[in-house]
């Protein structure tokens, strides 16, 4: 009976971390699905995994070979927070929403995917030219 009762303790212990971990993850699909939408993208394509980062590439103008470098350890964090910079950027955020970005990913992610903030292109790509004679 104890041994029972502790594997019995031991997989609702599991399933209550399971459930706390879907929570980001269900949270990051439904921003980028936004997100998505708002760049002119399929929604659905938040759902395939391997896919919704090349829809990400695409989105920041990065080169779609850049996916490799999501599988070689390390290398996939450097290329994580330059795309999310660069995500930032071709919504016009600047660098304070960057670090929000970073450090707190599934709310800034959040704001950006329901927030007003509107794609204007790879990097930003769209926003206004300067006026003439300004450096």
């Amino acid at each position: 009976m104890g041994e029972e009762g502790l594997i019995a303790g031991l997989m609702a212990v599991l399933a209550g971390m399971i459930l706390v971990l879907m929570i980001p993850i269900v949270i990051m699909i439904i921003a980028m699905w936004k997100i998505f939408t708002k760049a002119g993208k399929p929604g659905w394509a938040a759902l395939i995994p391997i896919y919704n980062m090349i829809v990400l590439l695409d989105i920041v103008g990065k080169p779609t070979w850049w996916i490799i470098l999501m599988f070689i350890p390390l290398v996939s964090l450097v290329v994580g927070v330059i795309m999310l910079i660069e995500l930032c950027k071709s919504f016009g955020k600047d660098g304070g929403f960057m670090v929000g970005m970073i450090l707190l990913c599934p709310i800034f992610m959040c704001i950006l995917g329901f927030g007003g903030a509107q794609y204007r292109g790879p990097g930003g790509g769209q926003q206004q030219a300067m006026p003439p004679g300004v450096v």
